[in-house]
């Protein structure tokens, strides 16, 4: 067996397929950090943001690109992409179920 099978037979869904299909491995880093920052966006505005001026929401932005660089690295054989997958999804149902509640106790009053 190859090192290269090694590793891939190790690593995550996602990371794997960007891997496996990317032209070359700093191309599918790249990638896999967007995908892992735009998730961490989407999550934080989903579950934690509030409204703040323009240079606050600039310092967590830049909060969530390091940090998406350390969770990078990680993600080649943690499930960090499919647990923020699976935090979106749960907080996308939260939102839904919140918003269906404050309509019906709009027209109930």
């Amino acid at each position: 067996m190859d090192d290269q099978a090694f590793v891939y037979d190790r690593m995550y869904p996602l990371a794997r397929f960007l891997y496996e299909t990317m032209p070359n491995f700093s191309t599918a880093g790249y990638v896999l950090f967007a995908v892992i920052f735009l998730l961490s966006a989407f999550v934080y505005k989903l579950g934690f943001a509030k409204k703040l001026p323009l240079r606050q929401n600039a310092v967590i932005a830049l909060f969530l690109l390091i940090g998406g660089l350390g969770l990078t690295f990680l993600a080649l054989f943690l499930p960090v992409v499919e647990g923020l997958c699976i935090a979106a999804i749960i907080l996308i149902l939260y939102k839904i179920r919140l918003w269906r509640e404050k309509r019906e106790n709009a027209v109930s009053q």
